[in-house]
């Protein structure tokens, strides 16, 4: 194998680079938290809680709500992973004397995540709590009963934390939409690549090329019969979330089965240009390796993208696992359509289109 350039490449650059790249990307760690605030207080008690919260290593506000419709808009887009609401009278509360009640809403699709960032938020809370019985504890309503005993009375924050989109924080409603994504890609990436190659090892290409048979009906008889078998392997793992896992499916089948189409465009074409600069099966199987291993764990599946370096998360903007793992998952877990998930669908078309050109050119050139 080692005598071979391309085997060289292969067993060596890839493990180096997936080394690399996955030792500052991977991470279960949960930081840099985006978080949602809708003030409806505006007080300086209020604004007291938003700079804990800012002052906190864990969590960075990154969307404003003024109403609740901009609360559900800036969770159902994913803008915030959590969003606190205070609502009106919170400060008078405190200053009285009474309990102030704080909103915590969590988005429990990853429901690792959502635990922790609950506990994040509990902990800035607890601390606000602390700080309250310190700084007012000269404060104190006193009165005298007709016992005669000293009633006093201290003013406090309680959190009450909503999860969206997982209420039971069940992790196979978040990986099993993930897993659909990730059979799809390897079983029609593997196939597309293997295909072809196969033809040139058993030496049936040569018979084809005498044949009057052009280069774009052989390389649509290569992938047409795997697109099929990827919608069927959809169907069936979709099957058995639903009625196995009782994973909830809260939007529109159409539009996951329709999207999936953009996304095998991109699989198989990536599929097809492997089998094209690949000589054995070993090595198409090596490049299919290659290639869906970064993007699997670069997909969001396991590890939150906004926890890794931003260089690698703009790396990730290149990878079309990303936008077709956020549109399942978006689907499934949240009911979103198109209204929201049009920007993902439009990579996914881009993706899908450019890539299976490029690759049905260099498949042309080839058999030329």
């Amino acid at each position: 194998a080692l005598r071979d350039p391309r085997m060289r490449f292969v067993l060596i650059i890839p493990p180096l680079l997936q080394t690399i790249i996955f030792g500052y990307a991977v991470s279960l760690d949960v930081e840099h938290v985006r978080l949602g605030w809708m003030d409806l207080d505006r007080s300086p008690r209020s604004e007291q809680l938003r700079k804990r919260f800012e002052g906190s290593p864990y969590f960075d506000i990154a969307r404003l709500a003024q109403s609740e419709a901009d609360v559900e808009r800036i969770m159902d887009r994913g803008d915030a992973q959590a969003l606190v609401r205070i609502p009106a009278g919170y400060g008078a509360a405190i200053e009285s004397g009474r309990q102030a009640g704080v909103q915590v809403l969590v988005d429990g699709a990853n429901s690792n995540t959502a635990a922790i960032i609950a506990n994040y938020a509990a902990g800035v809370i607890g601390a606000e709590n602390q700080e309250l019985m310190e700084t007012l504890s000269l404060r104190k309503l006193v009165g005298r009963t007709a016992d005669g005993p000293i009633r006093v009375t201290m003013p406090s924050v309680k959190a009450a934390t909503r999860v969206w989109f997982n209420p039971e924080l069940k992790s196979r409603n978040y990986f099993v939409p993930g897993i659909i994504v990730n059979i799809i890609t390897l079983v029609t990436l593997m196939l597309t690549a293997l295909s072809v190659v196969r033809e040139k090892e058993i030496g049936t290409m040569e018979q084809i090329m005498v044949t009057p048979i052009r280069p774009i009906e052989l390389m649509l008889g290569k992938t047409i019969p795997f697109l099929i078998v990827g919608f069927i392997d959809m169907a069936l793992v979709i099957a058995i979330a639903l009625e196995l896992f009782h994973v909830p499916l809260r939007g529109s089948l159409l539009l996951i089965l329709g999207t999936s189409l953009l996304f095998m465009m991109t699989t198989l074409g990536a599929g097809l240009l492997l089998s094209t600069v690949s000589e054995t099966q070993q090595q198409a199987m090596m490049g299919a390796f290659f290639f869906f291993q970064p993007a699997f764990m670069l997909s969001g599946f396991a590890f939150p993208l906004r926890n890794m370096p931003e260089v690698i998360q703009w790396l990730t903007y290149l990878n079309p696992l990303r936008y077709f793992m956020d549109i399942v998952r978006g689907v499934f877990l949240k009911g979103t359509g198109v209204a929201i998930l049009w920007p993902q669908i439009l990579a996914l078309a881009v993706f899908g289109f450019a890539i299976l050109f490029l690759s049905a050119l260099r498949f042309q050139k080839r058999l030329d």
